[in-house]
């Protein structure tokens, strides 16, 4: 389990890292607009379609990051207040919906890229088709660091972690 949770560390890195990259790309790219619209006086059409599908390639990912970091938004209030033993079962039960919904998200998701492949993006002459690769990238992504919170809760000697109020106070 260390090396599986090692290996993910470095994975969540490595999203963050080109997602940072890539919105350093997007400030670059909407500058150059800003130039071009208000200096040129020439638009650069193709900026606000690329800028869209950049914005889902960083998103996306990072959401998924999100499900292991846990910065995702939950309510712990109700969990926190139940035995230890039942909030990992609740904590379980929540982190496999999660898997579940993130493996939909990448399934059904194929669909969509499948029905659209054939068709170009006409400003970036690219296929539609990567306008929703990103949701299968996400969803793989939300699978596979879900799998691995199912796994820390189940292996946990102690309770699932806790947040909220109860964090907050040093024992």
């Amino acid at each position: 389990m260390a090396m599986f949770t090692r290996a993910l560390d470095l994975f969540s890195r490595l999203v963050i890292v080109i997602a940072g990259a890539a919105l350093v790309g997007l400030v670059a790219m909407m500058g150059w607009l800003v130039f071009g619209r208000y200096v040129l006086n020439d638009t650069p059409t193709w900026i606000e379609r690329a800028a869209t599908l950049s914005i889902l390639c960083i998103a996306l990912p990072v959401a998924a990051v999100g499900v292991r970091e846990r910065f995702h938004l939950s309510v712990l209030g109700f969990r926190e207040a139940l035995p230890i033993g039942i909030q990992r079962w609740i904590a379980v039960g929540c982190d496999a919906l999660v898997g579940a919904f993130g493996f939909a998200m990448a399934w059904y998701s194929q669909e969509l890229v499948d029905m659209v492949w054939n068709f170009r993006i006409p400003l970036l002459g690219i296929s539609q088709g990567w306008t929703y690769v990103p949701l299968q990238v996400c969803g793989g992504l939300i699978t596979l660091f879900a799998i691995e919170q199912v796994l820390l809760d189940i292996l946990s000697k102690d309770g699932p972690e806790q947040r909220g109020v109860k964090a907050a106070f040093l024992e």
